[in-house]
């Protein structure tokens, strides 16, 4: 670990050994894992619908954003409890451990009761007060590097929760803000090599924010799983023109089927040059 990192303690790499996070069946951290879903819990219809294609894609995890941060304070704001109820049978439908955003410290507890992973959105990668409270659980964490974070920043983040006790953080590369206007942010697949050398945590990437346009999808999820990362989050949506939020970067699921057989490909090609 460089010097400059010498207050990254408990996420440093140390020796050979990398975690592995465990949600249910699925061990993150071993082998390729994707993780599908819309980026908000619209309907029960529409999240059953959605969840029963990623699950036929080849799926390992649902996601689905039930509290949704938004720039706008007029934008859709996400279902809060009642989406969750909805995530929850989608899981008894399907098998599919979810994955869900919380954004305030008041609703950790609770909200922990329905997801099998608890997501740190980029705006909130520096909320301490938050890390801390996801850190006294002993359930997963997916950490997602804020916009305009550092590695080092990125890793201090991951050192918050994994102080408090909590041991399974999973982090994910989402894209940077730069100049570029074309793409919603800077895609930095060089943060998943770079971290694979100085963590031994779990790294996975979300090409659907890192792009924004649901046709760079599938081109930069391949790039990614050719970088190392341990896994892909991708939004899909049954009707991507209707969604409530991002729909410019959701993909659907007959989309989604063919990008998880591509990625599976690449990864087994890449595991064959080692």
């Amino acid at each position: 670990m460089n010097n400059t990192y010498r207050n990254v303690k408990l996420a440093s790499l140390m020796g050979s050994e990398r975690t592995t996070v465990r949600v249910g069946d699925v061990e993150i951290g071993r082998g390729l894992t994707v993780i599908g879903g819309p980026c908000s819990v619209e309907s029960e219809e529409q999240l059953l619908e959605i969840a029963t294609g990623v699950k036929k894609a080849g799926a390992e995890l649902l996601r689905g954003g039930v509290f949704k941060p938004r720039t706008s304070p007029y934008s859709f704001q996400g279902l809060g409890l009642k989406g969750l109820k909805i995530m929850e049978k989608a899981k008894e439908a399907t098998g599919l451990p979810i994955v869900s955003e919380v954004l305030d410290t008041r609703d950790v507890r609770w909200v922990s009761d329905y997801v099998d992973v608890i997501q740190i959105g980029a705006r909130n990668m520096q909320n301490f007060s938050l890390l801390k409270e996801v850190g006294k659980l002993r359930k997963p964490v997916l950490l997602k590097r804020g916009m305009q974070s550092t590695l080092e920043e990125f890793l201090n983040s991951a050192e918050y929760i994994l102080k408090e006790g909590n041991p399974d953080v999973i982090l994910c590369e989402r894209g940077i803000r730069t100049f570029e206007t074309y793409t919603r942010n800077t895609l930095d697949l060089s943060a998943v090599p770079a971290l694979k050398e100085l963590t031994h945590l779990p790294v996975i990437v979300d090409p659907s924010h890192g792009t924004g346009r649901a046709s760079l999808i599938e081109p930069m999820s391949l790039a990614s799983v050719a970088s190392g990362a341990d896994g892909l989050i991708i939004e899909v949506h049954n009707d991507p023109p209707r969604a409530l939020s991002d729909k410019d970067q959701a993909i659907t699921p007959e989309q989604f089927s063919k990008l998880v057989k591509n990625s599976r490909v690449v990864r087994s090609a890449l595991e064959g040059l080692t």
